[in-house]
């Protein structure tokens, strides 16, 4: 499927939102002691799906353009920000931070390890005996 067509069967194809997949027996039960008339419970599933479905469908209606266009706008800005802001500016860091790497490295190895190292001959030499 290309960039330009849209699946209008599965419309959730990484399934985001499963959490949001409600239906009537997820929401309603009556238990085995306590049971309405058939068609209060018949009805009631009507009610709910048609209420659902509506609902749903007229707030989608309503709001759905504009809050796609929002997301579409705020993904295009993280976007941006990635490519012209974020990433450069860690490149810039990995530079940077790459020379004073190598510099402190080069301080501890000429300054640090050579007191190191003595300092641990003088204790390797320690022996202890059990008397």
């Amino acid at each position: 499927m290309s960039d330009t067509e849209v699946d209008l069967i599965n419309r959730d194809p990484n399934e985001l939102n499963n959490t949001v997949q409600v239906a009537f027996e997820d929401v309603l039960g009556e238990p085995e002691s306590s049971h309405s008339i058939d068609c209060v419970w018949t009805n009631s599933h009507k009610c709910f799906t048609c209420g659902k479905n509506c609902c749903y469908k007229f707030m989608s209606t309503l709001c759905g353009l504009c809050i796609a266009l929002y997301w579409g706008c705020e993904f295009a800005m993280i976007t941006f920000n990635a490519v012209w802001c974020c990433t450069p500016s860690l490149k810039v860091y990995s530079i940077v931070f790459g020379f004073c790497q190598k510099f402190f490295g080069t301080c501890i190895a000429c300054c640090l390890a050579p007191v190191c190292e003595t300092i641990g001959l003088m204790f390797s030499k320690i022996q202890i005996a059990k008397s």
